[in-house]
């Protein structure tokens, strides 16, 4: 009997220790720990700050300039009318994309899908796309002037300028979609494979799909670079005002308006309205592509 009394005491010592809640153990952080949250926390308020501060100064000295007669059709000197270069740089945009996007996603498509890993043509092609990605914009230009311009016989044209954007976009367009198209699991593949699907229905239906989001991030990217573009413009695709009336007629998109507004230096206030109008434009066409984006992650 004292033994069966001396282990229920025993068993009630434990369940009380158990039920006694214990005390939080303070663990001090590292000094290294809180000076790299610092640091991580400063960056994102500096990035923040001077995101806000560009676009608070380009409406705060834009809105107020902007009038009726900026978007007349015809430009004069008297008006800057800037609905001509509003509608090259959707026409630029379009071509660009037009020719960009199919063959930077099927060639991401074949460094993924087709080619063997680890292979050589794949390192010489990702290390090609890499070197394009990090060459100034002024040597696209040239390029595009001795190529298409010059060699071509071309001369300043909407499609100089539009072939030479391509050419500037495609790296960005081909390592966004490896990247979607690598995220996509395996498993995938595997059940589509196991299903008796085909390597091109898996792509096409599966795949594909899937990434599309990724694709899309790679596609807004390149918007916003074709739409800000102006030095490889003034070398291809010319500067004049008015509107584009075919592929080898000289474009001049709104970029380029505005600096050729602001160094001529009579036409700073209307320079100012047009970078708004610019922000603006691009603005809406990210957060179309964003809300399409999200639908098809939805679907």
């Amino acid at each position: 009997m004292d033994q069966i009394k001396g282990s229920s005491d025993n068993m009630e010592v434990v369940t009380a220790e158990r039920m006694t809640p214990k005390k939080k153990q303070t663990k001090s952080l590292h000094p290294f720990s809180v000076l790299v949250k610092i640091l991580v926390y400063l960056s994102a308020i500096i990035t923040v700050s001077v995101l806000v501060f560009i676009i608070a100064y380009i409406l705060i000295m834009g809105v107020s300039n902007i009038t009726p007669e900026l978007f007349e059709w015809k430009y004069t000197p008297e008006n800057v009318s800037m609905m001509p270069a509003i509608i090259n740089t959707l026409t630029m945009t379009a071509l660009t994309l037009l020719m960009a996007v199919p063959i930077g996603i099927f060639s991401a498509i074949y460094l993924v899908e087709y080619a063997k890993r680890g292979s050589k043509l794949v390192k010489i092609i990702r290390l090609t796309t890499e070197t394009l990605s990090g060459i100034p914009s002024i040597v696209f230009g040239l390029f595009g002037f001795l190529a298409f311009v010059v060699a071509a016989g071309w001369g300043y044209s909407l499609l100089a300028g539009a072939i030479t954007l391509a050419i500037m976009v495609l790296p960005l367009i081909i390592r966004t979609t490896e990247e979607a198209l690598l995220a996509v699991p395996d498993t995938y593949r595997e059940g589509s494979f196991g299903l008796g699907a085909g390597k091109l229905r898996t792509i096409f239906k599966i795949i594909v799909p899937s990434a599309m989001p990724g694709i899309l991030s790679g596609v807004i990217l390149s918007i916003g670079r074709i739409s800000g573009e102006t030095a490889a413009l003034i070398f291809t695709a010319g500067t004049s005002a008015g509107v584009t009336t075919g592929l080898f007629r000289t474009s001049r998109t709104l970029a380029v308006h505005m600096y050729c507004l602001l160094s001529e230096g009579l036409y700073t206030r209307q320079a100012y309205a047009t970078a708004v109008v610019l922000l603006i434009m691009v603005i809406l066409i990210n957060a179309l592509s964003s809300i399409l984006a999200k639908k098809l992650a939805k679907k």
